[in-house]
Formats: C-alpha cells, structure tokens, sequence
C-alpha cells in the first residue's frame, strides 16, 4: 500500500460524477479461484469487459489465473481468489464523495498507477477494492487482506496495460 499512497492523488472531478455502473472483467477456467458475483452492465459495457477478458495477463504479481465461479467472461482471479477482478461493476459511492476527492477520507483515496486512475478503499478486515476511473466502463479489482498487506502496485501494473488496451478513457454509461 505504500508506494500507491505515496502517489499524488488525482482529482476524480465531475466527469467521474457522470459515470454509471459498470462491471469488472474476466475469464472462465476450469480451476476454481473462490466465488465472485457477476456483474450485469448493458451490452457495450459488456462488449469492453469481453475484450479486456482476452488480454488480461495469465499471472499477476506471481499469482497464476485462477478465475473464480461461476465461470464468466466478466470476472478474473489470481492466486486462490487472492486478486479478485469484476468487470461492469457500478460506480462506487465513494467516487463522488467530496471527503475523498479532498482528502478527508482514511479509507478511500484517488491515485494512479501506470497510467489508470484508481479509487481504493480498504475495506472491513484489512482488504482493498480499487475501481478504474475516468474509463468507459468500472473495472474493480479486490485483493485479500494477507496481500494487501504487502505493496498492491505490483497487482494494480500488471493489470493497467491491459485495461488501457481494453477499457478506453471516458464516462462510464
């Protein structure tokens, strides 16, 4: 967590107020990564969250695909549901929370990482959800409490180069 607070936090702004629910994105595998609820965007939110399902990487941070049930093309997992990714996910209420864009919040904070802007909130229990911002669709990616502990830039790296191929820049719909 270190290294992503040590960023400079972005403004989410008011394009991200006009962002709708979107979902996070992944593929089916025969091994089972845990369980995940599958999100329900509309048909173009769907449409990028199958395309970043194609050109997410096989390991992150170390942690081999392990996708989670049921098998979608909307949820991703690494490691024994260690890295959880939903893709089309709505839009988090803390994204338009004024006290995280100013700072005031020690449970959310905006920064970015390669090039995505993320909003990250530690959750009960010691674990983190990052949500993509300022993209077309919500890409949320959850990550267990024994791996957050550790630095999460690593996790939050290996996914950005395929979520800028994937999910291009704008307003969620």
């Amino acid at each position: 967590m270190k290294s992503f607070r040590h960023r400079r936090p972005a403004r989410l702004g008011l394009p991200v107020l006009a962002v709708s629910l979107i979902a996070v994105a992944g593929c089916s595998s025969a091994d089972d990564g845990g369980s995940a609820a599958v999100p329900s965007p509309g048909a173009a939110a769907t449409k990028l969250c199958r395309n970043l399902d194609e050109v997410l990487p096989r390991t992150v941070d170390g942690l081999g695909r392990r996708d989670p049930q049921p098998a979608s093309s909307l949820t991703a997992g690494w490691g024994d549901a260690v890295i959880i990714l939903r893709c089309g996910v709505p839009q988090p209420p803390k994204m338009v929370d004024p006290g995280v864009a100013e700072g005031r919040d020690a449970d959310a904070v905006a920064g970015a990482v390669d090039g995505v802007d993320w909003l990250m909130e530690k959750r009960d229990g010691g674990a983190y959800r990052f949500t993509t911002a300022n993209r077309s669709v919500y890409v949320e990616v959850s990550v267990t409490a024994e791996r957050a502990a550790e630095d999460t830039s690593p996790i939050l790296v290996g996914l950005a180069p395929a979520i800028k191929k994937a999910v291009p820049e704008g307003v969620a719909s």
